[in-house]
């Protein structure tokens, strides 16, 4: 390497240290190496369309805007605040659609438990790991909410012959969205899923046995991206698996 190149990168590493020090913050590159990734990944497939499947108020959506993703994206949210949010944020994009109900198993309406973090909201009870690792996930209070099977609203998307990505995240409801979508998921491309090598909810699948599941239906693991750990040991308890056909 060139001396004064070698020269000028030391000394911007050292001021990007300073700075960090100072401040208490962290300059990192973005979009990051795993997000560089998705869309890679994303743009090789050919993706023209997200199922957003656990909106909650919108923060993957808006994290695949800034990241270049200009297909349609349909987002899934059945909380009422959380969908009042969800709906502002994506109310000036107008390939952004907005539906409140959740995706699963049934047709109808059922209890979600409200977590305190609003993230870690489920239609499953916990199990205590999760609050030990993660207080703020708490539940105080259930809503009733009305719960829907992809199968069921597939064709009212008008996406027949797109390249469809889904993207669940419903903590620990996953296979249960999946097992709505038996007729439909030969349409779909690409699936990003919340995997837990630790359950946090109870009656949700493994990493190893939602892998295997997904296997069964004809996804292959094509990468995994960073998930939920807990703070205090620094233990990965979840990840997200990206599988394609």
């Amino acid at each position: 390497m060139n001396k004064y190149l070698y020269k000028n990168k030391s000394s911007l590493l050292k001021l990007k240290r300073a700075f960090n020090s100072f401040f208490k913050i962290e300059i990192t590159k973005y979009p990051t190496e795993q997000l560089s990734r998705r869309i890679a990944l994303l743009h090789y497939h050919k993706i023209d369309v997200i199922l957003d499947v656990g909106a909650n108020i919108g923060q993957y959506g808006a994290e695949m805007r800034n990241i270049g993703f200009e297909g349609d994206i349909f987002s899934f949210e059945p909380m009422t605040k959380a969908f009042q949010l969800l709906e502002k944020t994506a109310s000036k994009d107008p390939k952004w659609n907005v539906l409140q109900f959740s995706l699963g198993e049934i047709d109808g309406q059922t209890n979600i438990n409200i977590s305190k973090n609003s993230v870690s909201s489920s239609l499953l009870d916990q199990l205590p790991q999760l609050t030990e690792s993660a207080p703020e996930a708490v539940f105080l209070e259930k809503e009733m909410i009305q719960i829907r099977k992809l199968d069921t609203i597939f064709e009212t998307l008008n996406i027949n012959n797109k390249k469809i990505y889904l993207k669940i995240d419903t903590q620990g409801y996953e296979e249960m969205v999946l097992q709505g979508a038996e007729n439909c998921l030969k349409n779909i491309i690409g699936i990003q899923i919340e995997m837990a090598f630790e359950p946090s909810y109870k009656g949700s699948l493994t990493y190893h046995e939602m892998k295997s599941k997904l296997k069964t239906l004809g996804f292959q693991l094509h990468a995994i991206e960073n998930g939920f750990f807990d703070k205090k040991t620094g233990k990965q308890l979840e990840v997200d698996g990206i599988f394609f056909r």
